[in-house]
């Protein structure tokens, strides 16, 4: 009706964005002092966690929810180390495929992707290690040598 009364609407308000206005950013969460003060401990920041993920002092493992998880190989190359990532990248998008698609056989061959991408970087199968030591990964931190370490963590 209004394009043959000659009327035109208003265009549409510009998005902020591409006025080139950026959102503003939440501010960082702060870091636990207790944590960073002792430098044995490593952490990382993970945008997507609530915090900061302990690193145990020998760098084998780190603590999410009280488990001990086994960290990659830190001898990898850089290069390979990022293939490997985007290879674990790619087979856990075809395990989400192969559920939403309800495929038993799809999900069973991206579930051996996952596994072998895992094991290439230390995560799964042999220890990375070489003085012997065994291996406490999917363990509770409590249950295990490095129950004082966890114990003397500031709580999330």
């Amino acid at each position: 009706m209004w394009r043959s009364a000659g009327v035109q609407p208003e265009p549409p308000p510009e998005h902020p964005r591409s006025a080139g206005v950026q959102p503003e950013r939440p501010p960082e969460p702060a870091r636990s002092a207790g944590v960073q003060s002792e430098p044995a401990i490593e952490t990382r920041s993970r945008s997507r966690a609530r915090g900061e993920i302990p690193i145990t002092p020998d760098g084998r493992y780190m603590v999410v929810r009280g488990r001990l998880w086994r960290r990659s190989n830190p001898e990898l190359d850089p290069d390979l180390r990022a293939l490997l990532v985007k290879a674990l990248m790619e087979a856990r998008r075809a395990v989400g495929r192969a559920r939403r698609s309800g495929d038993a056989e799809a999900l069973r061959a991206a579930g051996q992707q996952v596994d072998v991408a895992k094991r290439a970087q230390g995560e799964r199968g042999p220890v990375w290690w070489s003085d012997g030591a065994p291996d406490y990964n999917r363990r509770l931190a409590k249950n295990t040598p490095y129950a004082d370490w966890y114990a003397a963590l500031p709580s999330a």
